[in-house]
């Protein structure tokens, strides 16, 4: 059994750490504190059972950090790229639950976000929605962050003042999952039943 004989700090948030006078590892310095390594401590089978667990899941949270560096995801999303990098289902979840906590992931908020974006590249509420269920956003999520978007009949006016009134035109709103009903109000007549 091994004994930790040294810690020395490093720059960036890491510690080398010797046992028995040579040279082990670098470790990131908040493994090290979680684990219990102290200098005069036995690295023992529980204690490097515990270095491990806690290496895990600081590996786990930088890979849900960098994911959502680029962009806000929602929960459900980060929880696949965990799975993707083979974290192991606890890990995963404790992961998940320590961002929600900190407020990094927020699936209300992701969703605002989300449909606001989708909304100005010209999507109507259906294919918002659509969106954010793929997204396993909530139901009641989903209707806040379709409520707090413009009316979706003022985004149709929107893209027929662009596009002009007619049959593309409202073909083109269907396809981007405008309601009939805003499609139909928007043109001042329904295509609908004109096939």
């Amino acid at each position: 059994m091994a004994t930790v004989t040294a810690l020395r700090e490093l720059p960036r948030g890491r510690v080398a750490v010797e046992l028995d006078g040579a040279p082990w590892r670098v470790l990131p310095a908040l493994a090290v504190v979680r684990a219990g390594l102290a200098v005069g401590r036995a690295l023992d089978r529980p204690g490097a059972r515990a270095l491990r667990r806690e290496l895990r899941r600081l590996d786990a949270q930088e890979i849900a950090v960098r994911a959502l560096r680029a962009r806000d995801r929602s929960r459900a999303a980060v929880g696949r790229r965990l799975a993707r990098a083979s974290v192991a289902p606890d890990v995963r979840a404790e992961t998940l639950e320590l961002l929600a906590r900190n407020g990094l992931v927020d699936d209300a908020r992701f969703a605002v976000r989300r449909a606001e974006a989708l909304a100005e590249r010209g999507y109507g509420d259906i294919a918002i929605e659509a969106d954010l269920e793929r997204e396993q956003i909530s139901a009641d999520e989903r209707a806040d962050a379709l409520a707090a978007l413009r009316p979706e009949l003022e985004r149709a006016e929107a893209v027929i003042a662009r596009r002009g009134e007619g049959p593309r035109t409202a073909r083109f709103l269907a396809g981007k999952g405008f309601g009939e009903d805003a499609v139909a109000a928007a043109l001042g007549r329904d295509f609908a039943s004109d096939g």
